[in-house]
C-alpha cells in the first residue's frame, strides 16, 4: 500500500516544485497540483477496480488488450515498457547528481553509477519478496521526510524559527499569488499559460500512482491491499502533494534568486531555501539523503515496473516468448535482466555529447505517462459496460468507486487535454527539435496501434465477448484470512497504512 502514494513522492516534490512555484506562482501551483491530483485519483480508481476483479499478470496492457482491442494492449505495452526502462537511468543520472551535495568531483560520477546500479539489479533479481521490503523502508524515509517538511514549513512560516519572521502569506501579496509566461502581452491569458506549463510538470510528479497494481499477481492478498491503498490515497494526496505546494508558496517567494538555481541538489529545493533562510544549518544534508532514496526508490520502482510489463507482453505472445522463463519461485527472470540492460545508458550522462542524445530519448516520453493514464481509464470505461452487458454485479467486486464512470471520463478528458498542451511553448517560438522532442510519441503511438491492428487485424470487442472470467483467480485462491491488529501500535499503523 506504500507504493500506491510514496512510490509518486520523489524528486519531482521535494525538487520540481521550486520550478512550478517559479513558473505560475503559489496559487497557480497549487491550482495545478490539486486539478492533476484529481485525474491521478481518476486512473487509480480505474486501475485499482479492474486489478481487484483480476489480479493478473500484466496489468492494464493486458486489460486493455483483453477489454478493449488487442491493438491497443500492444500499444501502450510498449508504450509503457519504454517508459518505464527509460526511467531507470534518469533516476540513476538524478541520483548521482544528488550526491554531489556531498562530493563535488565528477571523477567519481561513473563509480557511483556503477554501484546504483548493482543495487538496483540485485533488489529486483531477488524478487518481488526483496523489492517490497526495500520499498516499504524507502517510502517510510519519504514519508517521514515530506511530514517533518511541512511541520518544519508551517513552524518557520509562524516565526518559530532562529530568525522569528512570521511570513504568514506574506509572498502572496508580493510579489503576487500568480506569476506570468511571458509569452503574451495580455496579463489573464499569460498567467494562464503559466498554469497550464505547471500543470504538465505536476503531471510528471504524479505519474507512477498506478504502480501500485503492476505487483498484483505478485504481492499477498492483492484485492484487499489494493482496495485498502486505492480507498486511502486521496486523503494522502490532499495531506502530502497539496499541503506541501501550499507550504512552500507560503514559504519563499516565486521571484526568489535562489529558485533560478537549477543544481540538481537539495539546495534548490524551496524547503531547503527557506530552512536556510531560517538560519537552520542540519536539514539541508538530511533533506538531500532522504530525497537521494527517493531517486533510488523511483529508479528500482521503474526497473520492477518495465520487467513486469514486458513479461506480462510475452505471455501474450507479443514480445518474444523467451521473456516468459521465471525461476522456480516465478520471478521473471529473462525480463528483468532485459530491462536492468537499458540502465547502461546511465553511464551517457558522463560525457557531454552523450548526454544530449540522452535528454532526447528521456524528453520522448514526455507523452508516455499521459497516454498510460488514458489508456487506463478508457479501458476501464469499456471493462464496465462489459460487466454490465453480461450481468455482473459491479458492487460485489472487492473494490468498487460510487463516483465510476464519471471521474473515468474526467480523466480520459483530461489526459488528452495534457498531451495536446505537452510543448504548447513551442508554437509560441517554433524550432523542429522541440516540437519533435514534445510530440513525436503521439504518432509513435499510433504507429504501434495500427500497425498491429493492420498485421493482426484485431477489431474492438463487443461488451457482450469480453473474456470477464477466464484465468482470473478466485477470492479464496488469493486472499489469506484478515489477521485483525491487536496491540495499539498495530492499530495506528492500520489506520495510517
Amino acid at each position: 500500500m506504500f507504493k500506491c502514494i510514496a512510490g509518486t513522492l520523489g524528486t519531482g516534490l521535494f525538487l520540481g516544485s521550486g520550478s512550478a512555484l517559479r513558473a505560475a506562482g503559489p496559487l497557480g501551483a497549487l491550482i495545478a497540483y490539486a486539478l492533476v491530483g484529481t485525474v491521478a485519483y481518476s486512473s487509480l480508481c480505474a486501475v485499482g477496480e479492474m486489478t481487484t476483479w483480476a489480479p493478473i499478470s500484466g496489468t492494464f496492457p493486458h486489460f486493455a488488450a483483453r477489454w478493449v482491442d488487442p491493438a491497443l494492449g500492444f500499444a501502450v505495452g510498449w508504450n509503457y515498457f519504454y517508459g518505464n526502462a527509460i526511467s531507470v537511468p534518469v533516476e540513476v543520472s538524478a541520483a548521482t547528481i544528488l550526491l554531489t551535495f556531498w562530493d563535488p568531483n565528477t571523477g567519481h560520477t561513473g563509480i557511483y553509477i556503477a554501484v546504483i546500479l548493482v543495487l538496483m539489479c540485485v533488489i529486483n533479481i531477488f524478487g518481488v519478496r526483496y523489492f517490497g521490503e526495500s520499498e516499504f523502508i524507502f517510502s517510510l524515509i519519504k514519508l517521514s521526510t515530506i511530514i517533518g517538511l511541512i511541520l518544519a514549513g508551517l513552524v518557520i512560516d509562524l516565526g518559530g524559527g532562529p530568525d522569528h519572521d512570521r511570513i504568514g502569506f506574506r509572498y502572496w501579496k508580493n510579489p503576487g499569488a500568480i506569476n506570468r509566461a511571458g509569452l503574451v502581452s495580455n496579463i489573464h491569458t499569460d498567467r494562464f499559460l503559466a498554469l497550464l506549463s505547471v500543470i504538465v510538470q505536476a503531471a510528471f510528479s504524479f505519474q507512477g500512482m498506478e504502480l501500485v497494481a503492476i505487483a498484483a499477481s505478485e504481492t499477498e492478498s492483492p484485492r484487499r491491499n489494493i482496495r485498502k491503498a486505492v480507498k486511502r490515497v486521496f486523503f494522502r494526496i490532499v495531506l502530502f502533494y497539496i499541503l506541501g505546494i501550499l507550504m512552500i508558496g507560503m514559504l519563499v517567494a516565486y521571484d526568489d534568486d535562489a529558485l533560478l538555481n537549477s543544481t540538481g541538489n537539495a539546495a534548490q529545493s524551496p524547503f531547503v531555501i527557506a530552512i536556510n533562510r531560517a538560519g537552520i544549518q542540519v536539514l539541508p544534508h538530511i533533506i538531500n539523503g532522504a530525497v537521494f532514496t527517493s531517486a533510488f526508490s523511483a529508479g528500482n520502482s521503474f526497473l520492477f515496473c518495465g520487467s513486469r510489463i514486458l513479461y506480462g507482453l510475452a505471455l501474450r505472445g507479443q514480445a518474444p516468448r523467451i521473456l516468459t522463463r521465471c525461476t522456480k519461485k516465478g520471478l521473471p527472470l529473462v525480463a528483468v535482466l532485459v530491462t536492468s540492460c537499458f540502465t547502461l545508458l546511465s553511464f551517457m550522462s558522463i560525457n557531454s555529447g552523450a548526454e544530449t542524445v540522452f535528454n532526447w530519448f528521456v524528453n520522448l516520453t514526455t507523452t508516455g505517462g499521459f497516454i498510460g493514464w488514458f489508456c487506463i481509464n478508457l479501458t476501464y470505461i469499456f471493462f464496465r459496460r462489459g460487466m454490465i452487458a453480461q450481468g455482473f454485479d459491479l458492487k460485489s467486486n472487492v473494490y468498487h468507486n460510487n463516483w465510476q464512470p464519471w471521474i473515468s471520463y474526467w480523466g480520459v478528458f483530461w489526459t488528452v487535454f495534457f498531451t495536446l498542451v505537452n510543448g504548447y511553448a513551442v508554437f509560441f517560438d517554433f524550432n523542429v527539435s522541440d516540437f519533435l522532442v514534445a510530440y513525436i510519441n503521439l504518432p509513435i503511438f499510433a504507429a504501434f496501434y495500427f500497425g498491429y491492428k493492420i498485421v493482426k487485424r484485431t477489431s474492438i470487442w463487443k461488451s457482450e465477448e469480453m473474456d470477464l472470467t477466464t484465468g482470473i483467480p478466485t477470492i479464496e485462491e488469493t486472499e489469506l484470512p484478515e489477521v485483525p491488529p491487536t496491540t495499539f501500535l498495530e492499530k495506528v499503523a492500520a489506520i495510517l497504512f
